[in-house]
C-alpha cells in the first residue's frame, strides 16, 4: 500500500509538501487520490528534527478543512492522521479519519493507545528515540535493530492488553537515528517483518538520502524509490512518500517480480 503525505502545515521539512492553505490542501488531496493511493496522511504539526510541539486545538484548526474534503470526497480513500496527541486522534477519527499515525508510538501521550483502543481504528505505532525537539541530539543504542526489536515486542503486548485489534510497525527512519543507524535498519528490515505485523517504512526525501549523496530533500526522489524498492523486497507493507505517482509505480513493479 501506497501513503500519500499531506503536511497541513507551514513548516514541513520538505517545503514542496507544505499546503497551508485550503486551495493547496484540495489540490493535494485531488493529486493523490489521481496518483493512485490507498492511504492519505493528515498531519497539521512539523515533526522534522528540532521542531516544538504545537497545542491540540491549533494542530485541530490546520487539520479540520482538510478532514472534511477528504472524507466526503467522491472517491473516497482510506485516511490515517498523523498526530502525537489523543485529543487531535479523537477529533479526526470522529470525523471520518480511518487510522491513527502516532511517530512516537505512545510515548508522547500516554492517553493516545488508550484512545485509539476505545476508537477502534488500526494504529501505526512508530519508534523515536525522544522528541522530535529532541530526537537527533546524539541518539545511542546498544544495538539498533535488536534494540528497536524489543520496543516493538513491547508495544504490541501492550497495545494487545489497551484492546487495539490492527497495528502496523514502523521502526521511524529519521526519528533519533544517526545516517548509519538508518542504513543498518535497512539492511535488517525482515526483522520487523518477522514479528508479525505490517510494515510501514518512510524514507521519503529524508536526510538519510539527502546528507548521504551531499544533495537537497529536492533532489531526493531517486534515492528514495531506491530505497523504497528495498523496503518492498524486504517485506514492507506500506510506503509513506511525497512522491505518489512514483511509489505506487515502485510497488507495481515489486509485485510483478514477487509473482514471477
Amino acid at each position: 500500500m501506497v501513503m500519500g503525505v499531506l503536511n497541513c502545515t507551514e513548516d514541513s521539512f520538505y517545503e514542496a509538501s507544505r499546503t497551508a492553505q485550503y486551495p493547496a490542501i484540495c489540490k493535494r488531496i485531488d493529486d493523490l487520490i489521481s496518483s493512485g493511493v490507498d492511504i492519505i496522511d493528515i498531519g497539521g504539526k512539523s515533526t522534522k528534527p528540532g521542531s516544538m510541539d504545537i497545542a491540540a486545538a491549533l494542530e485541530i484548526e490546520r487539520i479540520s478543512a482538510a478532514i472534511q474534503y477528504l472524507v466526503n470526497h467522491k472517491s473516497r480513500i482510506w485516511s490515517s492522521i498523523d498526530t502525537t496527541s489523543a485529543e487531535v486522534a479523537q477529533y479526526a477519527v470522529d470525523n471520518g479519519i480511518d487510522l491513527v499515525n502516532d511517530v512516537s508510538g505512545g510515548n508522547m501521550d500516554l492517553q493516545m493507545i488508550p484512545t485509539v483502543a476505545k476508537l477502534g481504528v488500526p494504529f501505526i505505532c512508530t519508534h523515536m528515540q525522544g522528541t522530535p525537539t529532541t530526537m537527533q541530539d546524539h541518539p545511542q543504542y546498544d544495538n539498533v535493530t535488536e534494540d528497536l526489536v524489543s520496543f516493538f515486542r513491547e508495544k504490541i503486548v501492550a497495545c494487545q492488553i489497551a484492546g487495539i485489534k490492527q497495528l502496523i510497525l514502523d521502526p521511524g527512519f529519521g526519528f533519533g537515528k544517526t545516517l548509519e543507524h538508518n542504513y543498518v535498519l535497512v539492511s535488517q528490515l525482515e526483522k520487523f517483518v518477522a514479528l508479525g505485523h505490517p510494515v510501514l517504512a518512510g524514507f521519503s526525501r529524508k536526510s538519510m538520502i539527502y546528507k548521504l549523496l551531499q544533495i537537497t530533500p529536492d533532489e531526493a526522489l531517486n534515492g528514495t524509490t531506491v530505497l523504497n524498492t528495498v523496503a518492498l523486497m524486504k517485506g514492507a507493507s506500506m510506503l509513506r512518500v511525497h512522491d505518489a505517482r512514483e511509489a505506487v509505480e515502485t510497488v507495481k513493479i515489486i509485485e510483478q517480480i514477487k509473482k514471477a
